[in-house]
């Protein structure tokens, strides 16, 4: 299947080296499919991948997570290519990234975790979501910092330098302790001027787009409300909750594109996030857009469906937007996109979901979903107002 490739610039990147761990409980060929999406993170926060490793262990070492062996190897790579970082694809604990640090001085090691919350503070458009992010950064740091070698003040020093002393480490626990509690102060007033803003949209339903990350929620927001959002082809373009006014024949909702999903999130991230995730939690009736061209999707689907359930949003009316069909045609391919349509489209309607097929980016069919929302939208309506029939 085709596949959109990532933008990037020519300024000049940080370059760096994926690892990867094949375990019992995370097989090889799953892991090569979390190394390409590790490989896409790493473009959306503007490096460059030069090498992929991946390590076969029982279970991850304690000590260095893959072995010293393994970790040689690396270092010996490292060292000659002149790497900047290491991106581990799994969280790494303090106590690893120390031992790591030792054996391979000079270089960054950042895990998957790290890397997604960087790219979350790059992304962060409005302060509403740099305050979360870095609320979430915060708690990430905290329960790491006694096995951290960087101070936050980020000490220089040469071979065989030292972390920070215990009295340095306890001020460093206090700073952060006393920013996250101010952090939390300033969510919870925002929470609440957002739950205000949320209450004054008056009666009308809402929809709330939800998805894995560039499965194409902002560029069918635009499609459908006929204003532009901010779309792009890198992982977590969307950090804000945007929302609309849509009209289909002469029957108005609300439309909301939030935040996507995307496999190992961060649990601070989930937490932080809380009022923009209220906009799934209080919609009326969910579209989940599904990149059908991606060779993975129905991981990516299932990793969306534990989040919603997470999150307490499980149990809400949903709509499957199987989006960028356009990308499904391949000459080369055994089975047609109109045979993958086909087959996809009996399996979910014998399951009893409503599924629509279409491109965002075209708005091929995308009459198909207007009518389909029409219809949800209006059952919605006459349950909830049964007396509203001027609307329809």
């Amino acid at each position: 299947m085709a596949k959109r490739q990532p933008v990037s610039t020519s300024e000049e990147k940080e370059t760096c080296v994926l690892i990867g761990l094949a375990t019992q409980n995370q097989k090889r060929e799953q892991l090569e499919e979390y190394l390409e999406e590790l490989a896409f993170l790493v473009v959306t926060a503007n490096a460059i991948s030069k090498k992929t490793f991946i390590q076969s262990l029982t279970k991850p070492d304690s000590k260095t997570f893959i072995g010293s062996g393994k970790l040689l190897e690396i270092r010996d790579y490292v060292k000659a290519e002149g790497i900047d970082m290491i991106v581990f694809d799994d969280e790494l604990s303090g106590s690893q990234i120390r031992n790591i640090e030792k054996e391979i001085e000079g270089v960054k090691i950042i895990d998957r975790p790290n890397l997604i919350l960087d790219i979350f503070a790059q992304r962060a458009r409005t302060s509403h979501a740099r305050t979360q992010v870095e609320l979430a950064q915060y708690q990430y740091l905290l329960p790491r910092l006694t096995n951290m070698w960087t101070h936050l003040q980020k000490q220089k020093g040469g071979i065989g330098m030292k972390g920070p002393g215990e009295k340095e480490i306890e001020t460093d626990r206090r700073i952060i302790r006393d920013r996250i509690a101010l952090l939390k102060k300033e969510l919870v007033a925002i929470d609440k001027q957002m739950a205000t803003q949320r209450s004054n949209r008056g009666s009308m339903i809402r929809v709330a787009l939800v998805g894995y990350t560039n499965a194409g929620k902002s560029t069918l927001m635009t499609a459908l409300s006929k204003s532009d959002v901010f779309a792009e082809n890198k992982l977590f373009a969307t950090l804000d909750t945007t929302v609309r006014k849509v009209v289909v024949a002469n029957l108005p909702f609300l439309l909301s594109d939030t935040v996507g999903f995307i496999r190992k999130l961060p649990t601070q991230l989930i937490e932080s996030f809380k009022s923009t995730l209220d906009e799934t939690r209080e919609s009326d009736l969910l579209i989940h857009v599904i990149d059908v061209s991606h060779p993975q999707f129905e991981d990516q689907v299932a990793v969306v469906e534990r989040t919603l359930e997470e999150i307490g949003s499980d149990d809400k009316p949903t709509l499957l937007l199987f989006n960028k069909i356009d990308l499904l045609e391949d000459e080369d391919a055994e089975v047609s996109g109109a045979e993958i349509i086909e087959g996809l489209k009996q399996r979910f309607e014998k399951d009893g979901f409503d599924v629509v097929f279409m491109s965002a980016r075209d708005k091929e069919d995308i009459t198909n979903l207007r009518d389909l929302l029409y219809n949800r939208v209006k059952e919605l309506h006459v349950k909830r107002y049964p007396y509203h029939k001027f609307l329809y």
